[in-house]
């Protein structure tokens, strides 16, 4: 397949609720977006997270960090 395909054969998450805020996270965390890592640390911290939860959200962040970031390169402008 391509790249970008986020499907894994091996198992689904538990909760896609989760799994989408784990995901965002991730997004966040890799444009430094420090008000929305804040916003969903809280919401994570007063939902209380199971096992399950934890597990889904780890796996969306995993989703997210598997795609290689757009290499930067040099100002072309010269």
């Amino acid at each position: 397949m391509g790249i970008f395909n986020r499907k894994n054969n091996d198992s689904t998450p538990a909760n896609p609720e989760m799994t989408e805020l784990g995901r965002e996270y991730a997004i966040a965390k890799r444009h430094r977006d420090r008000k929305t890592i804040t916003r969903i640390n809280r919401q994570i911290g007063e939902a209380g997270m199971s096992d399950s939860d934890r597990a889904s959200f780890e796996q969306g962040r995993e989703a997210y960090d598997s795609i290689p970031p757009i290499p930067r390169g040099r100002n072309r402008r010269k």
